[in-house]
């Protein structure tokens, strides 16, 4: 009894060290301020949130940027190449600054060879800004195009296309996180940037090397910069988790608004 019992122990704590492994990725300074030498969250007040259930946001001008015909607006030729052909969906990831921590994402879907916005929502990346050289510990989120297969979180799946898992033990915060970041993880969209697709958001699996960094996901925002992640509102999450559909291939290109130009 007494083997068996340490080895139920043995396992359950290294299920909990791969759990804070990937969720450290995401961690955002819970106690407020710096963590392993980064600075800790933004403090500017955060953009206002929408009223439950009043369906995405309107599309102002200075959201969506101009673009040409057959093109994602915002986006240029060196990341506009990188989208596949048959993709029929982007999650767009537009960045205020190189070093700012706000952004806006603009759901786009493919009509007739046009790239048409659907939706939009304010959001934050990382509290450094952004790279296009991204390490572990930097606190700048990866500027690129990147897949999304698979989606998972603490709360049921909500009807979504992707490959969901749940699982309160994998997507709970450990316990000395801030109350304000406990919620991060209800639902989450990995960023197919450096893990496996195909994998749960939690799979620790880096096929770069550790020190390229993982477990870049999309999440709930808690009104402030990420470790690397982006973070949106709850009704943004569902609302991508409800239409993002395998079958067109959706990837995420996200970035500074310059180096997305590039």
């Amino acid at each position: 009894m007494q083997i068996k019992s340490v080895r139920r122990a043995t396992a359950t704590a290294a299920v909990l060290g791969a759990v804070l492994v990937t969720l450290s990725a995401c961690e955002a300074a819970p106690s407020g301020g710096a963590k392993n030498g980064l600075p800790g969250p933004h403090t500017r007040a955060p953009k206002a949130a929408r009223a439950p259930g009043a369906g995405p946001a309107e599309l102002p001008d200075r959201t969506v940027p101009a673009g040409e015909p057959g093109r994602v607006p915002g986006v240029g030729e060196r990341w506009q190449a990188q989208i596949p052909d048959h993709s029929g969906q982007v999650v767009a990831v537009y960045g205020e600054d190189k070093d700012s921590a706000d952004s806006t994402v603009v759901l786009y879907t493919r009509q007739d060879g046009e790239w048409r916005p659907v939706a939009s929502w304010p959001a934050h990346n990382g509290r450094a800004g952004w790279t296009t050289d991204h390490y572990a510990g930097d606190g700048r989120s990866p500027v690129g195009v990147f897949t999304v297969t698979d989606a998972g979180g603490v709360l049921p799946d909500p009807g979504t296309r992707l490959s969901y898992e749940q699982g309160r033990d994998l997507y709970t915060p450990p316990h000395y996180w801030s109350p304000a970041y406990r919620h991060d993880f209800d639902y989450v969209i990995a960023i197919d940037y450096n893990r496996l697709r195909g994998t749960p958001p939690h799979d620790t699996t880096h096929p770069w090397g550790d020190g390229r960094g993982g477990g870049i996901w999309l999440h709930l925002d808690h009104g402030s910069g990420t470790s690397a992640c982006v973070g949106l509102s709850r009704e943004a999450m569902e609302y991508l988790l409800r239409t993002l559909d395998p079958a067109r291939d959706p990837v995420v290109v996200m970035g500074d608004r310059p180096s997305l130009l590039s």
